[in-house]
């Protein structure tokens, strides 16, 4: 069996009791980063052992793990945090398993665009999750423009290296909307701001941007 383990994406006391208890049952826990994960897993005193699946040794890495669930192995796959499978090499192991008949589960949990959806206020009975927004100036704005003309909610993940930028080009294309800023989601300094983007962004500019960032329009 592949079990796809959501894990807390901040507070460590964000795992369900059946997430450890397959933590602890499986042969081999597969995971993005190990030291990130080695952190939750001596948390709750896991001794399973890990191995490293990431992006770039995805293929190596998968072709292997398949072959020990061939056996009849049992593997847990992690991401560093939340739901894998969502912007993550998690996604390549569980198509690759379900190419190779290989029995598959989801342990659910905490996933950050559903729950900054949820703080947002905004309406949730029609959303779209449109992931990271382009690096290029020229891409962002043109990935926005296209993105404006649809009718729903619209949620972007967004790092603090770039979220000044993006909260400029959201200015640009969508105005004076409203729009909502949650930051660090479940942690000590978890925040959220609503307003224009130009009110978000002059509240940022000054405060100074840190942490991981989901933008709800």
């Amino acid at each position: 069996m592949l079990y796809i383990v959501s894990t807390p994406i901040g507070n460590l006391k964000d795992i369900t009791l059946r997430a450890l208890e397959v933590l602890k049952s499986v042969d081999l826990i597969a995971c993005e980063d190990t030291r990130h994960s080695k952190i939750l897993l001596g948390h709750y005193g896991i001794k399973t052992p890990t191995t490293s699946f990431y992006q770039h040794n995805r293929f190596t890495k998968g072709d292997y793990l398949i072959k020990l669930l061939k056996e009849g192995k049992n593997v847990a796959l992690v991401s560093d945090a939340g739901t894998p499978g969502i912007l993550d090499p998690g996604y390549n192991l569980i198509h690759l398993a379900i190419k190779n008949n290989i029995q598959t589960t989801v342990i659910p949990g905490p996933t950050a665009f559903v729950d900054a959806l949820v703080l947002s206020g905004k309406p949730a009975h029609e959303f779209f999750f449109a992931g990271f927004l382009p690096n290029r100036p020229q891409a962002r704005r043109n990935r926005l423009q296209a993105l404006a003309k649809l009718k729903s909610t619209i949620i972007f993940y967004e790092s603090c290296h770039r979220i000044l930028a993006t909260l400029e080009d959201m200015q640009a294309v969508f105005g004076e909307k409203e729009i909502a800023v949650v930051r660090e989601l479940t942690k000590k300094f978890e925040e959220i701001k609503r307003g224009s983007a130009k009110e978000v962004l002059g509240y940022f500019v000054k405060q100074g941007p840190r942490g991981e960032f989901v933008i709800i329009v």
